[in-house]
């Protein structure tokens, strides 16, 4: 009579225990740090903004003074976005005046908390707003 052993399972229950650990602390890692970069890109988001509002209303005095429509100054709206930006600390940033439209986009970061444990320090951020000067007389 042949007896047939059992196979060896030891150390199945120890693997299955370390799998579902890095899944549980990568989905984790997901949640926790993915919420602090959206954070961080609302932040930078109402940043832009503030930015761009800040750059629209940055009008060419010279086209005011003779009477001209209101425009924006180039010049002076990049200027005017670049100072509000390094007044809170935002990160590198790009402004453009195009048509009367100004637009910032910064580029920013957020440091991972749980992630940094598989590898990831780091998730990139970025946020991009635009305004128009608004003549008040303009329909």
């Amino acid at each position: 009579m042949t007896t047939t052993r059992a196979r060896d399972e030891r150390g199945a229950a120890a693997i299955f225990v370390m799998l579902m650990t890095v899944t549980m602390l990568v989905g984790g890692g997901l949640v926790i740090d993915g919420g602090y970069a959206l954070a961080e890109r609302r932040k930078l988001t109402n940043q832009a903004e503030q930015a761009a509002r800040v750059g629209a209303d940055a009008l060419d005095q010279t086209s005011l003074r003779d009477g001209g429509a209101p425009r924006v100054d180039t010049g002076r709206a990049t200027i005017a976005a670049a100072r509000y930006l390094a007044q809170v600390g935002a990160p590198r940033s790009s402004t453009s005046v195009v048509g009367g439209v100004v637009t910032v986009t910064l580029q920013g970061h957020s440091d991972t908390a749980i992630l940094s444990l598989v590898g990831f320090s780091r998730i990139p951020v970025n946020a991009s707003a635009s305004a128009r000067s608004i003549d008040e007389n303009t329909p």
